[in-house]
């Protein structure tokens, strides 16, 4: 039996399924063409990189397990995407690759960029790779500090006067203010600056509150530093488990500073010989 309208009504739902298929495909399609991209952000993509989605967690240290693969799938990503491209920068470095790693710095630089500004700047400023040159350190501080990289801006301020007119600690803790509303890396920063009093009063609550926002985040520096300020009672309640916990998330992210903080409360007592030298350590 037919019935009025409904080859019409069967050609509609057709074209609708069709469409939402469409739709659907097409993120299946995009992870497809980003899965370099994915593997490279997994082992590594810099936590403090601006450019990083909020939902990838990022590596402090690129394990020497992950090198190859971080080389392998960051250069396949690299030529459409400047976080890759950063990335690579950093697996050639925790290679030893030196020259290639300030190459792919550039690249991504010119591509905008700002963390690989800082690397690059961070590079010339200790003379590592290439002639130490302060001045030019100064000049890619300043483009990535323009940028809003939380990292550019207190190196900026902490360079000093050396090659240009002087850096302003206040004014770098305004223009972190500003980019701590949102970002984790600029929240440590603004928070380690409140910590000891760079460029305005110390305050050490306001710190904590800082540092536990980047925290919240899997910032490891910031995970570091709460596991401190809760083991000494700065800013706020003393905490001796909680400062555990801090720093074994901080360490789990590939933190050096919340390893040996650790250590310290393993082996909290130091045994020393007449002249102050270190023999051994309690360790429970």
């Amino acid at each position: 039996m037919n019935f009025p309208g409904r080859h019409r009504n069967l050609t509609f739902m057709r074209t609708f399924l069709v469409a939402i298929l469409l739709t659907l495909a097409a993120p299946f399609s995009a992870h497809a063409q980003s899965a370099d991209l994915v593997l490279c952000d997994r082992v590594a993509a810099d936590p403090g990189d601006p450019d990083k989605p909020a939902d990838v967690r990022g590596v402090t240290e690129i394990a020497a397990s992950d090198v190859a693969t971080a080389i392998k799938f960051c250069k396949q990503a690299a030529p459409s995407s400047r976080r890759a491209m950063f990335a690579l920068g950093r697996a050639y470095a925790a290679n030893r690759q030196t020259a290639d790693a300030m190459a792919a710095w550039r690249k991504a630089a010119d591509k905008g960029s700002s963390a690989a500004m800082v690397e690059l700047g961070v590079a010339y400023g200790t003379g590592t790779g290439v002639a130490k040159d302060e001045a030019q350190a100064r000049k890619l501080f300043e483009k990535a500090a323009q940028a809003g990289n939380p990292r550019g801006i207190s190196n900026l301020a902490a360079l000093g006067s050396t090659g240009g007119a002087p850096a302003d600690p206040a004014q770098a803790r305004a223009l972190l203010g500003k980019a701590a509303e949102t970002n984790a890396e600029a929240q440590y920063q603004l928070g380690l600056m409140l910590s000891e009093g760079a460029g305005g009063a110390k305050d050490d609550v306001a710190a904590r509150a800082l540092f536990e926002k980047a925290a919240a985040q899997n910032h490891p520096g910031a995970l570091e530093r709460m596991g401190a300020f809760a083991q000494d009672g700065r800013g706020g309640p003393k905490d001796k488990d909680a400062a555990k916990a801090y720093y074994e998330r901080a360490a789990a992210l590939g933190d050096d500073d919340a390893k040996k903080a650790l250590e310290r409360l393993r082996c909290p007592y130091a045994i020393k010989d007449k002249q102050g030298k270190l023999v051994t350590t309690l360790c429970f």
